[in-house]
C-alpha cells in the first residue's frame, strides 16, 4: 500500500501528522473499502503529497482538514497554475491540474461520509478544460498500418497480432498488456477484460485478429504465460515466465514505430486504435450504448464524443447544403 511521504531532506517544512493521518486512512480505504486499482490509489497518493507539501511550505498553520477553506483552495490552485515542470520549464496542462484537484476532492468527499466537518468537495471548481481534438484513423490508414509489420519472423508475427488485438477489441493500452495467453480463446472469439474502476467486460475478436493471434502462437516455441512478450533481454527462467510480458511503454514504442513505417503523417498512439475501433463501429451502425459496453465506459457521456465524427446525417447535410459541394 502506498504510504505518503510529503516531506524530504530538501524539504524543510514538516507537515501537520493530522493531515498525514487523514491521507493515510483515505487511502487505506480506497484500497479496502473501495477496492480502486493499485495505480489509481499511486496516482492519488501522488497528488495529495503534492498537496501536503504545498501546505507544509504555504499554509503551516493548517494542522487538520477541518481548516481547509475555500481561499486555502484558491491559493492552491493558483499554484498549480503556476507550477512548472522542472524538467521542461513548461507548466502544468488544465487536465494535469484538473487530476489533482479531483483527488482533493475524493478526499473531502471520503472524510464527509466519515462525518468530519470539511469543505464541501463541490465547492471545489475543476475548471474549464479545453477541448480536445478526436484523433482516429480512417480505413486507408488503418489497412497500412496493420499491414505495417514483416511477418516473416516472429516479432513481426507478434507486432501484427497486437496491432490487430488492439483494433478488434479497443482495449486500454494497460489492459492489452495484461493480458495473458490463456485470457484468449480463438473459438469462442471473446474473452473478459477488468477495466478502469475494477469495471468488467467482454471484447471480441475479428476474424483478422483470430488469423493472426492463432499464428503468433503457433509460431512461440515457449511456454511463457503473457500473451505479447518481448524479444530482447535475457529470458525468465521463473514458471510461466512473467519477466517476458511487454511493457505498456514497449508497446507503444512498437506502435510509434509502424506508424513510421506505414507512413502515416498523423501522431498515433494505441490510443488512436481505441478512437479508430469505436469511431468504425459507430460509422458502420453500431449502437452507441453497445460501443459504450465495448469500451468500457461508466458513463454514456464519455462514449457521445465519437458521435459528432460518425453521425451520418450530419455528413450528408453537409453534403446537401454546404455551398462548397454544389456544381
Amino acid at each position: 500500500m502506498p504510504t505518503v511521504s510529503p516531506t524530504s531532506p530538501t524539504q524543510a517544512p514538516p507537515v501537520a501528522s493530522a493531515l498525514v493521518e487523514r491521507v493515510r486512512s483515505f487511502l487505506e480505504a480506497c484500497e479496502i473499502d473501495r477496492n480502486l486499482s493499485p495505480l489509481t490509489i499511486r496516482q492519488y497518493d501522488h497528488y495529495l503529497n503534492h498537496l501536503l507539501t504545498w501546505l507544509g511550505r504555504e499554509q503551516p498553520e493548517i494542522h487538520d482538514l477541518p481548516e481547509l477553506t475555500t481561499e486555502v483552495v484558491r491559493g492552491y490552485k493558483l499554484a498549480l497554475a503556476r507550477h512548472l515542470n522542472q524538467h521542461t520549464g513548461r507548466p502544468l496542462s488544465r487536465a494535469t491540474q484538473t487530476y489533482f484537484l479531483i483527488a482533493l476532492r475524493s478526499l473531502l468527499r471520503y472524510w464527509t461520509m466519515q462525518g468530519l466537518d470539511v469543505l464541501a468537495p463541490d465547492r471545489i471548481e475543476l475548471g474549464k478544460a479545453s477541448s480536445r481534438s478526436l484523433k482516429f484513423l480512417d480505413t486507408d490508414q488503418l489497412t497500412r498500418l496493420l499491414a505495417a509489420p514483416d511477418v516473416n519472423d516472429l516479432r513481426g508475427l507478434r507486432d501484427r497480432a497486437l496491432l490487430e488485438t488492439f483494433f478488434s477489441t479497443g482495449l486500454r493500452l494497460s489492459e492489452l498488456a495484461r493480458l495473458d495467453r490463456d485470457h484468449i480463446n480463438l473459438k469462442t472469439r471473446e474473452f473478459g477484460v477488468i477495466g478502469k474502476g475494477r469495471k468488467p467486460r467482454v471484447v471480441f475478436l475479428s476474424d483478422a485478429a483470430c488469423d493472426w493471434l492463432g499464428r503468433y502462437l503457433e509460431a512461440r516455441p515457449d511456454r511463457w504465460k503473457p500473451l505479447f512478450v518481448r524479444m530482447k533481454g535475457k529470458p525468465d527462467l521463473t514458471p510461466g515466465g512473467p519477466g517476458m510480458r511487454m511493457s505498456p511503454r514497449s508497446i507503444e514504442r512498437a506502435v510509434q514505430k509502424y506508424v513510421r513505417t506505414a507512413g502515416l503523417g498523423v501522431k498515433a498512439t494505441p490510443h488512436t486504435l481505441r478512437h479508430s475501433f469505436a469511431t468504425d463501429l459507430l460509422s458502420n451502425g453500431a449502437d452507441l450504448r453497445a460501443v459504450q459496453e465495448l469500451l468500457g465506459h461508466a458513463n454514456l457521456n464519455t462514449t457521445q464524443i465519437y458521435t459528432h465524427v460518425t453521425n451520418p446525417q450530419l455528413r450528408a447535410a453537409h453534403r446537401k447544403f454546404h455551398s462548397g459541394n454544389r456544381e
